[in-house]
């Protein structure tokens, strides 16, 4: 699916499309709609530079005690 944006409402909104995609990407991240590697991609960036851009926006990074448990069982660490 294309979404088509006028270039006038970018410039209204005084926003680049990339800008854009970084807002919607973060939003989507933020409300549970996209997984953090899907909202990446979505706007293009990055993993570090996603990161980046939610820290900007104020939005926590979401990583459960689950996540945490996975992690240290990939790296081979028990408690």
């Amino acid at each position: 699916m294309a979404l088509i944006i006028p270039d006038a409402v970018l410039q209204k909104a005084q926003l680049s499309g990339e800008d854009l995609l970084t807002d919607l990407a973060c939003y989507m991240y933020d409300k549970g709609r996209l997984s953090f590697g899907k909202a990446s991609e979505l706007s293009g960036l990055n993993y570090l530079q996603f990161q980046k851009a939610l820290a900007e926006r104020e939005i926590d990074i979401k990583y459960s005690e689950q996540d945490l448990d996975t992690d240290l069982k990939n790296l081979g660490i028990t408690l």
